[in-house]
This record gives structure tokens, C-alpha cells and sequence, in this order.
């Protein structure tokens, strides 16, 4: 789950010619001239952003192999891997965003680029066409139908550890509120919990409030050059490792999620180590509290997780295999045990795919003690929806597969066709035992480096129970469009 990155720019403020001087100063950008007001200085940095970039920019040194994608237009210019902002090794690939620039002059903004902390976030609203009447579900996160929805508002502030030096300890920090109505899908166990499990909506696509607040994301980082390759030490609450997908919108393919990403884990806290034993290998091993279930809630269960990256000589390929979970203990909230293998091939710079299968597991959720659990399944095979009985004792399990090929078709945008299989073998996890396919295919399109354009389309079928609209349908075709604001 990369941070998506734009094309490097750098504006320079130079002094004033002194009297006598004879060549002239050179100009001094509109968004770094101390004499216009905030406001004046963040419209001018939008404008400036607009125009083409440097072809001839040096590109940031790196320790490892060149990145194997551009980016933009992609997400993310190299191969996965989660946990950590940028693979070790890997440059700060973040450029001066709008609002880093309108306070470059401001005693904050000097503070702030002295002390290498970046604030910037991205605004995302979405509207969606839908075949279905009372919910998208399991499309996430479009889940209200035919609608203008507000996705996120998200507001960072980090410092990312420089991790291509060798000859010191450094440390970096990382913090995302998100605001809107993906706090739904994002929300952990004891950390605001109380506005999406105490907020009862039947007659809603999903329950909780409509609009929320996550601060999703929080934690330190300890770069350690002299542990193999490098190690980074994180700790706090942190995205999952695995999958293909991100919560935040920029780091993503496409605009939905696949049903397989719409039902794992989403953020663990805990403790992950990320160590570097060559370009081809990263090892990572951690502990945490359970997934999406923070470590002072009482559904909270200590819980191992192990992952190793391999990547060809070529650079053309990429293992990923993941026990993103693993405590054998009884369902609590969420408490998945979860195995997750990726594999992305590179056809050429412009050209490749990202495969993902997992299986995962909970154990006994028909004794869930969790008030916000259901001991039953919306609907199985046989049943009337609401009427099925309770979850069978001992695991209950789902596995799928999802494949992402990516065509790169100009500087500026890519098209992405995703296909997945999914079997919720007992409607643990969605709620419907059933078996699902969908189809989906997109456009990303960067009007500039501070705005995606976004539109899709998505038809999706469930093959052994009407899963769709509330369990009424079988299948559902959705159109939907959305803009990434980045500020």
C-alpha cells in the first residue's frame, strides 16, 4: 500500500539584487512571494502545478533497483509492500503540495521544511448510477446507490525516515485523520468506534452515522542502517500489510474496492519490523492487537504476523506472500486469521498486472460476545433472507481472488480492468453465503499533479443467493465517477 507519488518540482526563492549588482535576480514564484496573502500564494501554487514539469529534473538518488512503474500516472512507482511509507531505500517521492508552498512563508512553514514534516491531504467526493435501490453492498465504498456521496477528507502530517543514507539512525512519524463516508469500512474497535456501533440506521445501506471521523492512521518510525540492509521499526496503528488495494483513495487502481478488499482487515496497532536483506528480499514480522480491534478494547487478541517481499533481478516480478494474521483464538470484533499471497508481473514500463488470493478464517462466530455481532448470516441457500441459522461452530472460512492489468496510455492516465472471484463459503464475511464474481474496468486521468478524475464502471454477480440490494438481487451493474482534490 505505496503513497502515491507526483512528478518532483521546486520552487526557489532568491533574494533581491543588492545596488550595483548587474545581473538581474531571477523571478520568484507567485507562491513563494511573501507579499501576497495566504489565500493569494495557495491559488497561485494550483496554477503553477498546472504547468508542465521539468523533463530534465534530476531524478532523487536511491539505494536499489530503479522503480519499475511511473507514477504518476499509477498509484505507486514500485511494487508492493505495506507497513511502511517508501521501501527502504526508496527517496521521499513527495513533491511541495498547494498548501506546503502558501505556508513556505510563514515562521510554521520554515519550521516545518527545516525539520523535514510535510502537511498536505486531498479532498474526494463521488456519484455513483446504480441498478440496485436500497445499497451497493458489498461494492465499497460507494454503498449508498445513486447518489453524490463524500468520500474523504483527509488531512496528513508526517516525516518520513531517509532511508538511502547509511550512516545514521533516523526517525520519521506519520498521522492521517479521515473525515467523511468511508469512515464506515476504515473505523477500528475502540477508537471513535462509538459513532459507527452505537448509531443503530435500519433503513440505511449501512449502519452508523452517515458522515464520521477516523484517525486512522498514527505512528512512530525507527530507521536502523546497520540491521542487514536497513530496518525500519514502526509502531502504532498502521494499515494492514497485504493487499492490492489502500484505504485512501490516490493509492488505488480503481475507485471501488474488490469484495476481497472490502472484507479483510484494514488497520492493525501494534509493532512491525521491515528489514532490508537485499534488493530482492524484505522480511517483515510484527505483533498487534487483532485486526481492526485497538490494544486497550476488550476484543483485542495478541496476534502474530509475518511477510517476505521477493522481487526478480529483472524487476519484472513480485512475490508477496503475507500471514497478515494469525492467533487462534475465538472471533471477538474482527479477529481474522488471514493468509494472503501477491504476485505482480511487469510486462513493460507501461503494461502489468497484480494477482492477490487469500484465505482467511474466523473461529466460532456463532459465540461472538461482541455486542455489534451477528450470530446468523443475512441469507444462505434454502432460506429466506433474514431467516438463516446460526453460523456453523469451528471455522468459518473465505477465499478469493482478484487480478489488476494496468495499460499506461498516456503520461497522464491508465486504464485498469480488475476480475475477482470471491466464496463466503458460511456469509461470515459479507453476510451472504454465496459465491461472487465481479468485473470492473476504469480510467485515472491527472488533470494536473493536484487532481484525478476518476470514472468506472462495475458489473457483479452472486451465484448462490441474492446478495444484492439488501438481498433481493442477484446481480448489479453501477457507473460511477469521482475527483481527488490533492491540497
Amino acid at each position: 500500500m505505496a503513497s502515491a507519488e507526483r512528478a518532483a518540482s521546486v520552487t526557489e526563492v532568491t533574494p533581491s539584487a543588492e545596488l550595483g549588482d548587474v545581473a538581474p535576480s531571477a523571478p520568484t514564484a507567485e507562491s513563494a512571494d511573501c507579499s501576497r496573502g495566504f489565500f493569494s500564494r495557495l491559488a497561485a501554487a494550483y496554477r503553477e502545478d498546472a504547468e508542465p514539469a521539468d523533463p530534465n529534473a534530476p531524478a532523487p538518488a536511491r539505494r536499489g533497483m530503479d522503480a519499475p512503474f511511473s507514477s504518476p500516472p499509477f498509484p505507486s512507482s514500485e511494487w508492493q509492500l505495506g507497513g511502511v511509507d517508501y521501501p527502504i531505500g526508496v527517496p521521499n517521492g513527495n513533491a511541495q503540495y498547494p498548501l506546503e508552498k502558501a505556508l513556505a512563508c510563514t515562521k510554521l512553514g520554515h519550521w516545518m521544511q527545516d525539520n523535514r514534516i510535510e502537511v498536505y491531504g486531498w479532498i474526494n467526493p463521488s456519484a455513483n448510477l446504480s441498478t440496485s435501490d436500497h445499497t451497493n453492498y458489498p461494492l465499497s465504498y460507494a454503498t449508498r446507490p445513486n447518489r453524490v456521496e463524500f468520500d474523504q477528507f483527509l488531512f496528513r502530517i508526517e516525516r518520513i525516515p531517509d532511508t538511502v543514507q547509511t550512516d545514521h539512525v533516523d526517525w520519521g512519524f506519520h498521522f492521517d485523520d479521515l473525515y467523511g463516508y468511508d469512515y464506515h469500512y476504515t473505523t477500528m474497535k475502540g477508537v471513535t468506534s462509538d459513532q459507527l456501533l452505537n448509531n443503530p440506521r435500519p433503513n440505511s445501506a449501512l449502519n452508523g452515522k452517515i458522515y464520521g471521523n477516523d484517525p486512522m492512521i498514527a505512528y512512530v518510525d525507527f530507521y536502523i542502517p546497520w540491521v542487514a540492509k536497513g530496518m525500519v521499526i514502526t509502531a502504532g496503528r498502521y494499515l494492514s500489510l497485504p493487499d492490492i488495494e489502500a484505504q485512501f483513495s490516490p493509492n488505488n487502481y480503481l475507485l471501488t474496492h474488490s469484495i476481497l478488499y472490502t472484507v479483510d482487515a484494514y488497520t492493525n496497532m501494534g509493532v512491525i519490523t521491515t528489514t532490508k536483506l537485499n534488493d530482492q528480499w524484505t522480511l517483515q514480522l510484527g505483533l498487534h492487537g487483532g485486526d481492526d480491534s485497538a490494544i486497550w478494547d476488550s476484543t483485542s487478541r495478541l496476534t502474530a504476523q509475518a511477510c517476505v517481499r521477493w522481487v526478480s533481478k529483472s524487476n519484472d516480478d513480485m512475490l508477496y506472500p503475507c500471514v497478515e494474521s494469525y492467533n487462534n483464538k475465538k472471533q471477538t470484533y474482527n479477529n481474522l486469521q488471514e493468509f494472503v499471497l501477491t504476485w505482480g508481473h511487469r510486462f513493460t514500463p507501461d503494461v502489468h498486472m497484480l494477482t492477490e488470493v487469500y484465505y482467511i478464517y474466523v473461529k466460532d462466530q456463532a459465540l461472538a460476545t461482541d455486542p455489534s455481532q451477528s450470530h446468523a448470516p443475512n441469507g444462505v441457500p434454502g432460506y429466506p433472507v433474514g431467516e438463516a441459522p446460526n453460523f456453523p461452530l469451528g471455522r468459518n472460512p473465505a477465499f478469493g481472488i482478484v487480478n489488476y492489468f494496468n495499460v499506461q496510455v498516456s503520461p497522464k492516465a491508465f486504464v485498469s480492468i480488475r476480475n475477482e472471484f470471491y466464496n463466503d463459503e458460511d456469509g461470515q464475511r459479507t453476510g451472504y453465503a454465496t459465491r461472487y464474481s465481479s468485473h470492473t474496468v476504469g480510467m485515472t486521468y491527472w488533470v494536473s499533479p493536484d487532481l484525478e478524475i476518476r470514472p468506472e464502471i462495475r458489473y457483479e454477480y452472486a451465484y448462490d443467493f441474492p446478495a444484492y440490494d439488501g438481498g433481493i438481487k442477484n446481480h448489479q451493474t453501477t457507473a460511477l465517477l469521482d475527483a481527488i482534490l490533492h491540497y
